[in-house]
């Protein structure tokens, strides 16, 4: 099993303790583009698909509804991994 696929499910299994930078490297995983961002904020986008995430880094964590928001539109969506580390 590669590696991003265990980050998803060990992200699936506990939202509420997720990396910042583990969370931005999923989304980009799943085909987001990063779209920029000020202080904190990170914004990503994807071709297709209306809502634009929003992740925040407070003290290098991801907050958990905005993992939630990336969950729900992976499986939304039924996103797949782009690409495999």
């Amino acid at each position: 099993m590669g590696k991003l696929k265990k980050l998803y499910e060990k992200t699936v299994n506990n939202p509420a303790n997720v990396r910042f930078q583990d969370i931005c490297k999923l989304a980009e995983a799943f085909g987001f583009v990063y779209k920029g961002g000020k202080g904190s904020h990170t914004a990503y986008c994807r071709n297709g698909i209306f809502e634009i995430l929003n992740f925040q880094n407070v003290n290098g964590m991801a907050k958990p509804y905005q993992v939630k928001q990336l969950l729900k539109l992976i499986e939304e969506y039924n996103l797949s991994l782009s690409k495999e580390e």
